[in-house]
């Protein structure tokens, strides 16, 4: 499956990097979680042209919904989490771009809720876009990363390796320590601006 995969890349590159920005923003429409979209743009499309495709892919998904949200279900967002995420106003009354990109690198909350509750603090489209496709692009590339990595391995050994023997691999271990060290930096940052 692997190298009809690879085929069907190296053929119709264009055509599959389309349809995959198409159901990505579907995905994320239907509320779906980020992490299968990464892992999947990584698998398919490698490091480097995934990373890209699937911050952008994500960030048009996220956007889409955002204005759903803003536009048809604001009154229903505002009373529903208003309250449950006071302390959150005061964050982004601060600096709305600087405060989206933190948001969303941190993960405050899960992929849909971080997609949805900026509506209810308006913020512009724009600062909402650029938010949250640099705060997303640090763990959707090291994401990617792994993803494309065991992409690679997999081309590597005539079976499928043990889960030790994929571990020793750099294209496999380099992805975990960074992913490990976003977690750590992002528990830091969510309970330094928790606590202010």
């Amino acid at each position: 499956n692997a190298d009809k995969l690879n085929e069907l890349k190296n053929n119709n590159l264009l055509l599959l990097a389309i349809f995959f920005f198409l159901i990505t923003i579907l995905w994320v429409s239907l509320l779906g979680f980020g992490s299968p979209i990464i892992l999947v743009g990584g698998f398919i499309f490698g490091k480097w042209f995934g990373t890209l495709l699937v911050t952008f892919s994500l960030s048009v998904g996220a956007l889409s919904l955002y204005l759903i949200g803003k536009y048809f279900f604001y009154e229903a967002l505002k009373n529903k989490l208003l309250n449950k995420f006071k302390k959150f106003e005061i964050l982004f009354n601060k600096n709305h771009l600087l405060i989206m990109i933190i948001f969303r690198f941190v993960g405050f909350v899960p992929f849909f809720v971080a997609n949805l509750l900026p509506v209810i603090f308006n913020i512009n489209a724009k600062n909402y876009f650029i938010g949250t496709f640099v705060g997303i692009l640090p763990a959707v590339f090291i994401m990617s990363s792994f993803a494309s990595g065991l992409s690679e391995a997999l081309f590597k050994f005539e079976k499928f390796p043990s889960f030790l023997t994929l571990l020793a691999l750099p294209e496999i271990h380099y992805p975990i320590i960074g992913f490990v060290a976003i977690i750590i930096l992002s528990i830091v940052l969510k309970n330094f601006f928790l606590d202010k």
